[in-house]
C-alpha cells in the first residue's frame, strides 16, 4: 500500500546517533517539531555490500540536504548495538565510519512492518498489532521523501542489490519545494532554475510549445 499522500506512521523506534548513544526517534514528530522536510532510507542489513555504498553517499551529500532544509536518517532492522559496531568499523574495511546521521534500528520489524517494506513472503502480528519477528527477514531499499507536516511526498522501493542515485532525492526535494513555494508543477526532468508550469490546458500548451 503507498504512503504517498499520507502521514508517516506515527511511531518510535530506537535509533544509533553519531555519539554512539541509542535514542529515539519519531520521524513523523521530527519533521513536524524541527520543521524540516526528512529523508528516510533503509538499506538491508549491517556489514554487508552495496549497503556502505549507500550510506556514504548521503554522508557526502549531506550538506546539499541541509542547506534544502532537510534530515537525513539511515535504517535497518539491525539493533543500535550492530550499528555502533558498523559506525566504528573503517571505511577501507567495508564500514560505514565517518557517518553522522541517525540511524534507525527497527530490530523489532514494528515500522518496517506498517510501511510494508520488509522482504517476506507473509507478516503475522501479535495481539498488539507489532509485527513478531520470523528469522533474519530485512528490508528492501526502500527510500521515503517527507514534508514539514509529515507527509510523505515520494516513496520507492529497489530490490537488494540496485544501488540508489542520492542526486535523484535532492531534486525531487527542489521540486517538491518549488511546487510549495510556486504552486506550479515541475514537469518531466525538471531541475532547479527551469521552467515549470501552472496546471491546466493553458499552462501545458504553453510549456510543451517551448520545450
Amino acid at each position: 500500500m503507498s504512503h504517498v499522500g499520507k502521514k508517516f506512521p506515527n511511531i518510535t523506534v530506537n535509533a544509533m546517533d553519531e555519539m554512539g548513544d541509542t535514542i529515539k526517534i519519531n520521524v513523523l514528530e521530527e519533521a513536524k517539531k524541527q520543521n524540516k522536510k526528512v529523508v528516510l532510507f533503509w538499506y538491508p542489513k549491517d556489514f554487508t555490500f552495496v549497503c556502505p555504498t549507500e550510506l556514504h553517499a548521503f554522508q557526502e551529500a549531506l550538506g546539499e540536504f541541509e542547506k534544502r532544509n532537510t534530515m537525513v536518517i539511515g535504517a535497518s532492522c539491525d539493533t543500535a548495538e550492530v550499528h555502533f559496531a558498523w559506525l566504528n568499523t573503517p571505511k577501507d574495511e567495508g564500514g560505514i565510519q565517518g557517518v553522522t546521521y541517525p540511524i534507525l534500528a527497527d530490530s523489532n520489524r514494528n515500522l518496517s512492518g506498517a510501511l510494508g517494506i520488509l522482504d517476506i513472503t507473509s507478516a503475522s502480528y501479535d495481539e498488539n498489532e507489532n509485527y513478531i519477528v520470523e528469522g533474519d527477514n530485512v528490508t528492501y531499499r526502500a527510500t521515503y521523501l517527507i514534508d514539514e507536516e509529515g507527509t510523505v511526498f515520494h516513496e520507492g522501493i529497489n530490490h537488494m542489490p540496485l544501488g540508489r542515485n542520492v542526486s535523484e532525492f535532492l531534486r525531487m526535494i527542489d521540486a517538491y519545494t518549488h511546487v510549495q513555494k510556486n504552486g506550479e508543477v515541475c514537469p518531466a526532468n525538471w531541475e532547479e532554475g527551469k521552467t515549470a508550469m501552472t496546471a491546466d490546458r493553458k499552462g501545458v500548451a504553453s510549456y510543451l510549445s517551448s520545450n
